[in-house]
């Protein structure tokens, strides 16, 4: 699986690209390879992390198609920039940028971790997600795509857990599988208390979201 082609498939066509946390610049170069953008921002906290980036696009860099920007999440982001990317960072994270900063016009983040509290917390935003899923194999990755505007989805408690997009692609039957057996592994071994009492929540969750793919593939 090539996890950067399967992230930059949810970039729309667009003006201005801006990849914060760059890292590499991976997604940016793929994005000005295919036409996606005219213009991009590669952003990162880390200058080291960043100068990666620009040895990577420098051709661009030297055409003025991409504008390095060395910051703390969004700080040097022009809130009119029509795409952001954020990716590879925990849920909590992404949303401590956006309370500091604002949130995009479209985004896209790519959660590592606590995906349910970044969807929380858009949702109670007003932003519509217009796509919420999983792609992957033996690791698995969650996108949640919308924008700033729009009608905020109802979702239930297991598309706040799972994403709703999630509960019918193939890949999060995989991915729901695999965390199913661990939990289970580790509430065999668990002392009766709120440990035990997180992991049998967490276990009815993923049989929930189980139940629920294999009724809407077999239906």
């Amino acid at each position: 699986m090539d996890r950067i082609a399967e992230l930059c498939a949810y970039i729309d066509a667009c003006y201005t690209f801006a990849d914060v946390g760059c890292d590499h610049g991976y997604c940016t170069q793929y994005a000005l390879e295919r036409g996606l953008c005219r213009r991009a921002i590669i952003a990162d906290v880390s200058a080291k992390s960043l100068s990666k980036a620009e040895k990577l696009l420098s051709g661009h860099i030297a055409s003025g198609a991409v504008l390095s920007v060395c910051c703390d999440g969004l700080d040097d982001i022009p809130e009119d920039t029509e795409q952001v990317l954020i990716a590879g960072m925990g849920g909590e994270e992404i949303i401590k940028i956006l309370s500091r900063g604002f949130i995009p016009r479209k985004f896209i983040f790519q959660p590592m971790k606590n995906a349910p509290l970044l969807r929380r917390y858009l949702i109670s935003r007003g932003c519509n997600i217009t796509r919420d899923d999983v792609f992957g194999d033996d690791k698995f990755y969650f996108v949640i795509k919308g924008t700033r505007q729009g009608a905020a989805p109802d979702y239930d408690e297991l598309e706040y857990a799972f994403g709703r997009d999630s509960l019918k692609n193939p890949a999060f039957a995989r991915y729901a599988a695999t965390e199913l057996n661990k939990k289970l592994s580790y509430l065999g071994g668990c002392d009766e208390g709120s440990d035990s009492s997180s992991l049998r929540r967490e276990i009815a969750l993923l049989k929930g979201a189980i139940e629920r793919y294999e009724r809407k593939t077999n239906s």
